[in-house]
Parts: structure tokens; C-alpha cells; sequence
């Protein structure tokens, strides 16, 4: 039996969102007991040229609502990106899930040779809705959600692998 592409993303994406949310309470939880301001973690980053932990969720967030929107053949919602503080970043986790979770596998599945058509940086770039899940949204995705997760042990606070990866 081979793999819908409603199971290579729905249930992926969900599963990957819900490991983000535990690492952002506990990064909550890690400012609350040090008595930091949250916002130093949620603002921080891992290098200057690199995008703070917000943007890092906002990411990680639009890849995948962009993701299970265009396999279904439609347009994500966009979402403002203000969010600050682990609270709101979290609400944003949730809202996604939800949106994500509204789709059934007939409006995903088939969708492997799907024409996707994304702007990046100026850039037209062509994409079948296969290449797109597996070499584009879920790298991104994880990239976006490992560096959140560094940006937060790197501040000290207490993550495990078993925090990236979720409930075995």
C-alpha cells in the first residue's frame, strides 16, 4: 500500500506543529521560572543574520498552511505576522492546526503531479504538488521548527530530542 499525500502532510504537519507548540511552552515556562522577559527569547536569534524565533514559528506556520492550501488546489489564508510573545505564537500554532486539520483526504489526495506555482524572491519557481510537499515545504518546515527549538536550548532552556520529535 503506498502513501496518500494526505498522510505525507496532514498528519505530518499537525504531529510537527504540535512538537513546536510543547518547545515554545517550555520556553515559556523556562522565562517565567528565570524571571526573564519573554520577549528576549522570542526575539532572539541564533546569529545576526538570521531571523528571530517569532519569524522562525511564523514560518514554519505559513509553510505548512501554504502546503495542505495549494495540494488542495487553493490559496492559503494569510495571516498577519505580529505575533510577540510565546502566548500568541502558540494561538498562531493552534489557528494553523485547526486550518490544516479542515481538510479531507479526497481534497489532498492525487494531488502528486498537481502544478504548484510559487514567487520567491522575484523568482517563479514550478513545482508537482510531490516535489513540492517533500523537497520544499517539509525541509522547510523542519528547518524552520530545528532552529526555533536551538534558538531556545541555546538560551538555556531545557530540550531533548524527544521535545523536537514527539510522543513515540
Amino acid at each position: 500500500m503506498s502513501l496518500s499525500m494526505y498522510e505525507a502532510s496532514v498528519p505530518c504537519l499537525v504531529r510537527m506543529l504540535d512538537n513546536l507548540r510543547v518547545i515554545l511552552g517550555k520556553g515559556a515556562a523556562h522565562a517565567d521560572a528565570a524571571k526573564i522577559d519573554p520577549v528576549v527569547l522570542t526575539g532572539d536569534r541564533l546569529f545576526p543574520d538570521m531571523f528571530p524565533l517569532t519569524r522562525q514559528v511564523q514560518i514554519a506556520t505559513d509553510m505548512a498552511k501554504g502546503c495542505v492550501a495549494r495540494l488542495a488546489g487553493g490559496e492559503p489564508p494569510s495571516y498577519e505576522d505580529t505575533e510577540t510573545t510565546f502566548a500568541e505564537l502558540i494561538e498562531r500554532i493552534e489557528k494553523v492546526q485547526a486550518y490544516i486539520k479542515s481538510f479531507n483526504p479526497a481534497q489532498i489526495d492525487g494531488s502528486e503531479q498537481r502544478a504548484i506555482v510559487l514567487k520567491i524572491r522575484g523568482n517563479e519557481v514550478r513545482f508537482t504538488g510531490q516535489a513540492y510537499l517533500l523537497h520544499f515545504v517539509m525541509p522547510n518546515v523542519h528547518f524552520h521548527i530545528t532552529t526555533a527549538y536551538n534558538i531556545l536550548r541555546h538560551n538555556g532552556v531545557v530540550l531533548g530530542k524527544l521535545d523536537f520529535l514527539g510522543a513515540i
